[in-house]
């Protein structure tokens, strides 16, 4: 158990939560294209209050060990895994090669910010 809450290990297992959280802050209420447009702000604003909650002590923690462009960094990669999971899973949206080759270029160069 402590390993999880090491200073290396904790903030990306925060930072995956909190990006699932506000994925669905940001993208959930696509599903919902009748509800009123200030119930879908409100609800998403509550539900990002909860990706602060994660975010927030995961950078803090994270820069204990990581520069801020490596949290960052993270961060993106870590949402790009999230939103397509949930692009396909949630929304029903089909992900092609054009996707995965993007994804790939983009992790990619996020590579060279570990490179240091």
């Amino acid at each position: 158990m402590q390993s999880f809450l090491s200073p290396s290990i904790a903030p990306i297992i925060l930072l995956i939560a909190s990006n699932v959280f506000m994925t669905f802050a940001w993208y959930g209420h696509l599903k919902y294209p009748a509800s009123p447009l200030a119930l879908v702000v409100f609800a998403s604003w509550g539900i990002a209050l909860m990706e602060y909650w994660l975010a927030i002590p995961a950078n803090r923690i994270g820069h204990t060990v990581y520069s801020t462009a490596e949290l960052k960094t993270m961060q993106e990669v870590i949402t790009l895994v999230v939103f397509s999971i949930f692009s396909v899973f949630y929304l029903k949206e089909s992900f092609t090669w054009q996707h995965i080759a993007g994804f790939v270029l983009i992790a990619g160069g996020a590579t060279l910010i570990f490179k240091a």
